[in-house]
């Protein structure tokens, strides 16, 4: 791991995902975690303050960089909830088949070089009718837009630790075996277009699949 990426680019990521409007997201999506909870790319703990103690049994919060967990050490004394780390990547999920109520993606499914396996993952360690709680940002469906993130995408990337601002998120999750039910999408305030559209809601596990 290279000095950018060991020391700067947490530091980075913790500042841009936790500004106003993107915690204003999280804000309106995390109360709705209940139960045993699987948190994927818990990064530096941004969602931990909106977690509902009273709705939530436990939270397992999966995230691989030592950098991120060490950013996240305030909210997680600070958290209401039991929150237990587990140290290891979206592909690598190290909970029994059907033992999650719900599991949160947030800002996490842009990154995870192997997505269609972490989905795998997510959709083997839910629940029958469990939910997926999302906020990801991704591919606009305006033309010209999605162009300009196809062009930013490879310097982009190098900049943010292998985020992607192409993928088109709701195609990934229904291709993982979870069916959609809500979707709001919206660009996100004073950020450009390319790399501010974002796409929130939840997803239910399909019942009778296996991969």
């Amino acid at each position: 791991m290279n000095f950018y990426d060991k020391y700067c680019l947490p530091h980075l990521l913790n500042f841009c995902c936790g500004c106003k409007d993107i915690q204003g997201l999280r804000a309106e999506i995390i109360p709705d975690a209940a139960g045993r909870v699987l948190e994927v790319g818990a990064g530096s703990g941004l969602n931990f303050p909106f977690y509902r103690s009273n709705a939530v049994e436990k939270v397992w919060a999966l995230e691989p960089s030592d950098a991120m967990r060490t950013l996240a050490q305030k909210r997680y004394q600070q958290a209401t909830v039991d929150i237990e780390w587990l140290a290891l990547p979206g592909e690598e999920i190290p909970l029994e088949n059907n033992s999650m109520d719900t599991v949160i993606l947030t800002y996490t499914l842009c990154t995870i070089p192997d997505w269609y396996c972490a989905l795998q993952q997510i959709y083997r360690v839910l629940k029958p009718g469990g939910r997926l709680l999302f906020c990801e940002h991704g591919r606009s469906p305006v033309t010209r837009i999605n162009q300009w993130q196809d062009r930013l995408n490879p310097l982009w990337k190098k900049l943010f630790g292998g985020c992607h601002l192409n993928r088109a998120i709701p195609d990934l999750i229904t291709e993982g075996h979870l069916n959609i039910q809500k979707l709001e999408t919206q660009y996100m305030p004073f950020v450009p277009k390319p790399i501010g559209f974002t796409y929130s809601g939840h997803a239910v596990k399909k019942l009778h699949h296996s991969f």
